[in-house]
């Protein structure tokens, strides 16, 4: 600290505190100056120190120098308390800004003006005492203070405050017609006060009102009403307002325009728009954020373009702007996300060099692991942290606990969980509920229901993410009666089942032919003014199909009609199923050409379904023609659809069609499974040699081939090879003896 002249005078001390740019050190300065002897401070420099004392670690020094003002019995001007009430507002320090305000003349030897009451009650209004603000105001009349801009602005504030907003635009309305013209900030106020509140209309109509007053609203009020639009997801309005904006020729876009923008566009998934935004910033010369780089990153990773997410982020290191942990974090999951896991670990390499790992970038890192198979390395980055003491929260857990369970590692995540609930540390729904379902998946449903009765002891509220996996391991185990008692037991403890708790348990009751039941848990829904989806209706339906209720099952497919509601194509696939198993044919190619003149078109699964019922009923040729159908309207046939049709062909003494079909599987890079060996070799068998007949002395069947039982067999064998050699020769080899091994059982 320099050494103060033992002659000091305030112009002197002046100086050196201007010289000065630490606040700590200018502070010492200044109290050293007040223990010299013979010296007093002047009002220049009480101001010049309370200035510097707004911060909130240091604006607990005002208080003394207030009582040193007082002490040494100095006249300040106005300035100088304006300083202190408005330090005391920005720290939220009404009482104190009170007791400032009353002893003006004790203190600072001066009276209060309209801008001391301005600033007391701006301090009530930071501090949200709204009705001490307004029985301030009341006073201004009974001391004979007139409002000023500044106090209008502030009872605006007041009224936005308190949502009170049309009051707040009568005060606008009212200033006009007292000749105290609105300023800027007077309608920003309002119209940001109205975004918030979600009134966009109103704040739409208030900022086209400045244009008809003749009042130029500042780029502050463009930025407002374009977040606004663009977080209520209404693109139009916000573009409109953009547009208005670079249309103009008083106000230009800044920086957080620019952010608003990019970062709009983004979580509205325009991501082409938003890269335009960022080229025309970097073209405008307009220096850009940490914020504007984050954004863009994180959307352009939500896209999936990591090549430009990471081509962005070297720009941002390239023009040193820092980066810092939200926008390493948004390149982090990017690039997990493209399981691109070498590239993650040389970023998070980086991101410890430059000390930039918060709980979020592990919890990030060991999801993405997970996510990419990379169990043993997310462990890794679990003990890391554990290492580093760094404190982990619930989503640490719920996120480490999840990708166990999801990968197999269930008792290590028993362990985690243990080993939580001992140290004390918080866990969440989300643990639990990947424990409980990981249990129930396991069929330890009795354990998964105490997980579930030690949460609730721990007194963790229990939600239908926890419950539902417990419900569906009951009714996987067929303990159908424990899964109703649980469902009651749920609602006892305050958590309600949701339309998915039930549609499980009526899936469960279907499939256990219980439909009575099921109908009564789909009438309870309906006396709760819930809904049934169409996934409860197709559970019942699915149901009934299988059970070969098929009157009970079209009685309700005409209920769902009847109400209005639109089948989806699972429904139509169910029915056809069913009716194609009834032996109805003719209803189920009647319900196919209905569906193509509606809204629930068919799919793949919808000509498998239909070209298996064809087969079985022996309609070889409309088989085919559902066959020619699949390829007019776009679909790929899948192994399931060639196997369908190899064992029609088969199944009507075309093997050598079948064989040629196998050859077109191949040639689209369809590999066979072990239903598809099992169809060929079954289909050459039952055929036998050329000599052998049946009992009853008829043709075995398999000279209309046109092939030899040689031929047939070499042909077999054939294929076999040449996935063998070809493909893959273990799968080949599995194939085939699950296969053989299938026949022989049979014979």
């Amino acid at each position: 600290m320099v050494e103060l002249p033992k002659s000091l005078s305030a112009r002197q001390l002046f100086k050196l505190l201007k010289a000065e740019r630490s606040v700590q050190s200018a502070l010492a300065l200044f109290d050293s100056a007040s223990r010299q002897p013979g010296y007093t401070h002047s009002p220049h420099i009480f101001l010049h120190i309370l200035r510097r004392l707004t911060d909130p670690k240091l604006v607990v020094h005002m208080s003394r120098i207030v009582e040193l003002i007082k002490a040494e019995k100095c006249k300040c001007t106005e300035d100088v308390v304006l300083t202190v009430l408005k330090a005391y507002a920005k720290n939220k320090m009404p009482n104190q800004a009170l007791d400032c305000f009353q002893k003006m003349e004790e203190i600072f030897g001066c009276k209060p003006g309209i801008r001391s009451y301005n600033a007391l009650l701006n301090a009530f209004i930071e501090a949200n005492q709204l009705e001490k603000a307004e029985s301030l105001f009341a006073y201004f009349e009974t001391v004979g203070i007139l409002p000023n801009l500044q106090t209008y602005n502030i009872l605006i504030k007041i009224s936005v405050k308190k949502r009170q907003f049309v009051k707040a635009k009568g005060l606008l309305d009212g200033m006009w017609s007292k000749y105290l013209k609105p300023d800027v900030y007077s309608y920003s106020t309002v119209i940001n006060g109205l975004v918030k509140s979600g009134d966009l209309v109103s704040a739409h109509e208030v900022f086209d009102e400045m244009f008809e007053r003749g009042l130029v609203p500042d780029v502050m009020c463009y930025n407002i009403m374009i977040d606004g639009f663009f977080k209520r997801g209404d693109y139009p309005k916000g573009k409109e307002i953009w547009e208005r904006l670079v249309k103009g020729s008083c106000v230009y876009p800044n920086v957080v325009t620019y952010n608003v923008m990019i970062n709009g566009l983004c979580k509205m998934r325009r991501f082409d728009e938003s890269l335009e935004m960022w080229e025309r910033m970097k073209k405008n010369e307009c220096e850009m954020d940490s914020f504007t780089h984050s954004s863009l990153i994180c959307g352009l990773c939500e896209a999936g373009n990591i090549v430009r997410a990471v081509e962005v982020y070297e720009e941002m290191v390239k023009s040193g702007v820092v980066v810092d942990v939200v926008t390493y974090n948004a390149l982090l999951n990017g690039l997990c996300r493209a399981g691109k896991i070498k590239e993650s670990f040389e970023l998070w390499v980086m991101m410890a060099k430059e000390n930039c790992h918060n709980v979020v970038s592990f919890n990030i890192f060991i999801r993405g692991l997970f996510e990419n198979r990379k169990v043993e390395e997310a462990i890794s980055i679990w003990e890391l942290f554990r290492k580093k003491g760094s404190g982990a929260d619930s989503t640490t857990y719920g996120v480490l606990i999840h990708g166990l369970c999801k990968t197999g590692h269930l008792n290590k995540a028993l362990k985690i969980l243990k080993d939580a609930k001992d140290g004390g540390d918080k866990l969440d729904a989300f643990a639990y509920s990947s424990i409980v379902d990981g249990l129930s998946k396991h069929g330890r449903v009795d354990e998964a229901l105490g997980m579930v009765h030690q949460m609730d002891s721990d007194g963790c509220k229990l939600s239908p993410h926890v419950c539902n996996p417990l419900i569906n391991g009951f009714v996987r185990a067929s303990k159908l009666e424990e899964a109703i008692k649980f469902l009651r037991e749920m609602e006892s403890k305050g958590c309600s089942p949701t339309i998915v708790s039930y549609n499980t348990l009526i899936n469960g009751l279907c499939k256990a032919e219980r439909f009575s039941d099921a109908y009564s848990f789909v009438k309870e829904m309906l006396e709760k003014d819930w809904k049934p989806d169409m996934i409860t209706y197709s559970l019942l339906m699915d149901g009934l199909c299988q059970g070969k209720k098929m009157d009970m099952a079209l009685n309700l497919w005409r209920q769902v009609l009847d109400m209005g509601l639109e089948p989806d194509v699972t429904m139509h696939n169910i029915l056809i199923h069913g009716l194609c198993s009834a032996g109805k044919i003719r209803d189920a190619l009647l319900l196919y050409s209905n569906m193509k003149q509606s809204n629930s078109l068919p799919n793949l699964v919808t000509h498998n379904t239909l070209m298996d019922g064809l087969y079985k009923a022996r309609e070889c040729e409309k088989a085919s023609v559902i066959w020619a159908c699949m390829f007019k309207y776009g679909f790929q046939p899948d192994i399931i659809s060639y196997n369908i049709k190899l064992k029609g062909l088969c199944s009507c003494g075309r093997i050598s069609d079948g064989i040629l079909l196998f050859d077109d599987a191949l040639k689209h890079g369809i590999l066979p499974t072990a239903i598809t060996w099992y169809i060929l070799v079954r289909a050459v068998l039952m055929l036998g040699p050329p000599d052998s007949s049946s009992s009853n002395g008829k043709s075995n069947g398999y000279a209309h081939t046109g092939m030899s039982w040689n031929f047939l067999t070499a042909n077999v064998v054939f294929l076999i090879s040449w996935q063998y050699l070809q493909v893959r020769m273990d799968l080949a080899y599995d194939n085939f003896n699950t296969a053989s091994n299938h026949l022989l059982g049979e014979q």
